[in-house]
């Protein structure tokens, strides 16, 4: 097979992934300028409804409310999974002991337990701590992140040592040496944690389902999955929530862009 050839195949099979993976987004966008018939027709050209959809979404449902809610829980489990995972990530590799690596190994072995296995033991802990429908008790079970620990410590072993050593030399105590000079020197690893610390937080719909029982605490999971479920759902509308909430993670992403291939190559590259 001549270069030429192959280079045509290789272009083609691109372009049917690409085109593969394009086409739900697409769809989805388009779905939310038209009308529920229009959709359950197939129509793939764009309509004249989204601000009507818009409409109906806000005047007849509590979007800003369950918008505001998944917010406030993607917000959180941010902030605190990604500092308690970095810390953790740190900590397995800088600090060696005979155990660390069996402790490191068993905490690895705990990413083959889905979380359908931990829904009643979760469901019972916060029902102990007095957190069912209530945001807290979709946060605190979201902040541990086995993946993260380990996407940190990958990371850090290709961190210089000699600068915390010099650190240590100049009294330095070891929180002061990882907030004030390990986090502000690999941002790319902590934009890409983020970017996968809020996506998982803000899909999720298992959590929020266990825990979530009024209507004033529902995630834009459960709105969507409500909204897709009832007896004659409208698909227009409902395109119209999944575009809403699509667009902070596509914000979050093309801000945090540059930070991301870099991290996630930091991560890799041992």
């Amino acid at each position: 097979m001549s270069r030429k050839i192959r280079y045509v195949l290789i272009y083609l099979f691109l372009s049917i992934a690409a085109f593969i993976s394009v086409f739900p987004f697409y769809w989805m966008v388009v779905g939310s300028t038209n009308t529920s018939l229009d959709v359950n027709k197939g129509k793939l050209t764009f309509g004249n409804q989204f601000f009507v959809n818009i409409q109906n979404l806000i005047n007849n449902f509590d979007l800003g409310q369950v918008f505001w809610n998944s917010i406030q829980i993607s917000f959180f489990v941010v902030i605190l999974s990604v500092v308690a995972s970095s810390m953790a990530g740190y900590g397995f590799e800088l600090y060696k002991s005979k155990g660390m690596k069996y402790v490191y190994g068993g905490t690895l072995l705990t990413l083959m337990v889905p979380f359908a296995a931990l829904m009643v033991p979760v469901f019972r802990l916060m029902t102990y701590l007095n957190l069912i429908d209530s945001l807290w008790g979709v946060i605190l079970p979201m902040i541990p992140s086995v993946f993260l620990v380990f996407f940190f410590k990958q990371n850090f072993q290709t961190y210089p040592r000699e600068i915390i050593m010099a650190a240590r030399v100049d009294g330095a105590s070891e929180l002061r040496i990882f907030f004030s000079i390990v986090m502000p020197s690999i941002k790319a690893t902590y934009a890409a944690a983020a970017i996968y610390s809020f996506l998982t937080s803000w899909n999720a719909y298992l959590q929020p389902l266990v825990i979530i029982q009024s209507q004033k605490k529902r995630t834009m999971a459960l709105f969507i999955a409500n909204l897709a479920s009832g007896y004659k759902p409208d698909f227009g509308l409902v395109m119209t929530a999944v575009v809403v909430a699509t667009v902070p993670a596509l914000i979050l992403f093309f801000m945090l862009q540059r930070y991301f291939v870099q991290g996630v190559l930091g991560s890799v590259k041992q």
